[in-house]
């Protein structure tokens, strides 16, 4: 722990003497947005009410699960993968704001090492939303790709994914087998 600290307090100091960050404004717990991510707001990517609306205004039986015995991405499939690609998707964005939130008070701390291990457990913080943002940035093509009528489909082969891995990563846009093929390929010349 003690090293973390240590760790914190050199961010922090480096951060203060290349003018990055400014002491009295982290004294008044006030954010600066050097990491860009702060500036954008969730609700530019937000999950529009007509598509919740139209989600919701289409009927699917209680406790519904695609099944092997129904045509290939019909249309309660496609709703339901729809339905379950905006609740992730709507999570996510709850996720992010709930973060921005809390990091606009956070460092109002009392020390500059509690403002220090607060700058970097903010960091590790807005690495993780960084990662979620991209997942958001799938999730919108695979609602795209529902659109397009070609949700669910191999994007190398033209196959159905089984419904068990959509299930399972919703945002596949590979077959297993061709999941597999491409991950042996990667690693092939990886190695090289």
């Amino acid at each position: 722990m003690l090293g973390a600290r240590k760790k914190a307090v050199e961010v922090l100091d480096r951060g203060l003497t290349e003018g990055r960050l400014d002491r009295k404004k982290l004294q008044q717990g006030k954010q600066q947005t050097q990491w860009g991510v702060w500036r954008d707001s969730p609700s530019q990517q937000d999950v529009s009410e007509e598509d919740e609306e139209e989600a919701e205004s289409r009927d699917l039986p209680q406790g519904y699960k695609p099944s092997e015995d129904e045509p290939f991405m019909n249309a309660r499939q496609q709703l339901y993968f729809r339905r379950k690609l905006l609740a992730w998707k709507k999570q996510l964005l709850g996720e992010t704001q709930e973060t921005l939130d809390n990091m606009m008070g956070a460092l109002a701390a009392a020390d500059s090492i509690d403002v220090a291990c607060g700058v970097v457990s903010q960091s590790l913080e807005l690495r993780t939303r960084d990662r979620e943002r991209k997942l958001i940035h799938k999730i919108d093509e695979a609602l795209q790709r529902i659109e397009d009528g070609t949700y669910g489909y191999c994007e190398e082969t033209g196959e159905p994914i089984s419904l068990r891995r959509l299930e399972a990563r919703p945002i596949a846009t590979l077959s297993i087998e061709a999941q597999e093929r491409h991950e042996r390929h990667e690693k092939e010349y990886s190695e090289d």
